[in-house]
């Protein structure tokens, strides 16, 4: 008789993976569960607030998730210009709040979850942000490198999904480019921060809040 695995507790404001087969993960290209849109509201400060279209079957589909709140309040402003990329997007939280705050640069939304991109793209249009691109993986031309990246990375896809998914993508960081990545602290961010060390990436933990770490990643050495 097998013994259920014991899982990790969740932070306030953070939304497990979905694990039924029905509903499948919120990192399935197409979600199963059946689609019931509805609003979410992320407040930032006073002057720093946004409704975004959220649903069943995306990451934080029931509130913007705290670790992405985290993120946004606590690293450094993107470029004024250049490629931003935001990192499993869901419906677009991070690449929206920041591209507000910098229209000279051109903010990727990526996701493989087709319901997390058109969401997105709905999101954006409905904030008037004409830098949000919102796509899959393979719609970002090859070519492109980036000037920051900002990521709430899908933890719960496992260590060797998750490391190849930051190998594919830290590996455009322009020369002078930085990644911000926040992970909870009980789900692995202080491994998460040895694995990167351990592969070439200058890393550093800039800052530690609500249970998460901002990792701060450099291009491979």
């Amino acid at each position: 008789m097998s013994i259920p695995k014991k899982r990790q507790p969740l932070a306030p404001g953070e939304e497990a993976a979905p694990s039924s087969p029905r509903r499948g993960h919120y990192f399935d290209p197409q979600p199963k569960s059946e689609s019931r849109p509805h609003l979410v509201k992320l407040r930032l400060g006073a002057d720093r607030k946004l409704e975004l279209q959220a649903d069943r079957g995306v990451f934080g589909s029931r509130r913007v998730d705290l670790g992405t709140e985290v993120l946004l309040k606590e690293a450094p402003a993107p470029p004024e210009r250049g490629e931003v990329l935001d990192l499993g997007a869901g419906y677009g939280p991070i690449a929206i709040a920041l591209a507000r705050l910098s229209p000279g640069a051109r903010f990727w939304a990526v996701d493989v979850n087709q319901r997390a991109v058109e969401l997105t793209r709905v999101n954006a249009a409905a904030a008037g942000l004409g830098n949000v691109i919102a796509a899959v993986p393979d719609e970002v031309p090859d070519e492109l490198r980036f000037a920051a990246i900002y990521s709430n990375p899908p933890v719960r896809v496992g260590k060797a999904a998750l490391h190849e998914l930051l190998e594919r993508w830290l590996g455009r960081l322009d020369a002078g480019g930085l990644a911000y990545l926040v992970v909870q602290r009980n789900l692995g961010a202080d491994s998460l921060a040895t694995w990167l060390s351990d592969n070439g990436y200058p890393v550093r933990r800039l800052k530690a809040k609500k249970g998460y770490r901002i990792l701060e990643v450099g291009p491979r050495s």
